[in-house]
């Protein structure tokens, strides 16, 4: 069972997916640490009091950050800089800011200058957890359980920062062995490999599969399920995402892409060994893959 989290106080900005789940986390894990949520929609924010998930929310960022000792930013990576910006005047002296999001280096480059001139501290996180849904009903308080999570401290990175980021994750239920520090260009060109082009490969499948013969579909099984899974995941977030790391998801296109032709003159060629090699080394590298807990999802 996951340690209650140290903060005297906790902010998240964007009770979606990954911020809805940090509320029902804590609410499970700490049910005494006063949690304050900001959200852009009245309507969100009425949920949120309706679900009794905060101790305070509101649309007003300002207001809910206020006095918390952690702030944590769980919006779309484009939107985060001007929020930052909205609330670097009130944070407390003593505030801890991360983050959520999926791309490390335009996050971190944008954010760390806002609260550079204060005594709050900002350090960038990405667990790796979520999933294809969206929104505040999607959240779940297990989603974060035996999750990899991903810190980037910079030289700017004040002492005792990774220490708490640390904490707190833990709190939530990621893997105590698998929260892990990576310089900002090494994460973005690993996530890219790992998340962001396999979410970009399966919008192309989809397309490729259903554009010409939509009535397909009605042949799929598992294993296109499977494989196509994350393609319903939102465009809009993802819009963002690919490019804001384009440069690390082109790279790793352009190496799907010599794997997809490798593989085309295999079978034009009807080498039945190269194929059979083929397979197996995908085989081998996908054995490498960490079982999945039961309990989260996918980033």
């Amino acid at each position: 069972m996951p340690l209650p989290t140290k903060e005297r106080s906790i902010a998240i900005l964007g009770p979606g997916l990954l911020g809805g789940s940090m509320a029902k986390a804590l609410r499970r894990c700490s049910p005494a640490c006063p949690l304050r949520i900001w959200g852009r929609r009245e309507e969100t924010v009425q949920e949120i009091r309706d679900q009794k998930l905060a101790s305070f929310a509101s649309t007003d960022a300002q207001a809910v950050v206020q006095g918390a000792s952690l702030v944590v930013f769980a919006v779309p990576v484009r939107a985060m800089a001007g929020l930052a910006r909205q609330i670097a005047a009130v944070v407390a002296d003593d505030a801890l800011i991360t983050d959520a999001g999926s791309v490390k280096q335009c996050v971190v480059e944008a954010l760390e200058p806002v609260f550079a001139s204060g005594k709050a501290s900002f350090i960038g996180s990405h667990p790796m957890a979520g999933s294809h849904e969206t929104g505040l009903g999607a959240a779940r308080e297990n989603l974060f359980d035996g999750a990899t999570c991903l810190l980037t401290p910079t030289p700017q990175t004040r002492p005792g920062a990774v220490q708490r980021v640390t904490e707190f994750w833990e709190s939530l239920g990621c893997d105590p062995g698998r929260i892990l520090q990576l310089p900002l260009e090494e994460h973005d060109r690993k996530v890219a490999r790992i998340s962001h082009m396999p979410h970009a490969a399966a919008f192309a499948l989809v397309r490729a599969a259903l554009r010409d013969d939509p009535a397909a579909v009605q042949c799929a099984g598992p294993g296109f399920r499977d494989a196509t899974r994350i393609a319903g995941s939102d465009p809009d977030l993802w819009t963002g995402i690919l490019m804001e790391n384009r440069q690390a998801v082109l790279d790793s296109l352009r190496d799907v892409s010599a794997q997809l032709t490798e593989l085309v003159e295999i079978i034009r060629n009807n080498n039945e060994e190269a194929l059979r090699r083929f397979l197996s080394e995908a085989r081998a590298l996908q054995q490498l893959i960490p079982a999945e807990p039961k309990t989260h999802g996918n980033d």
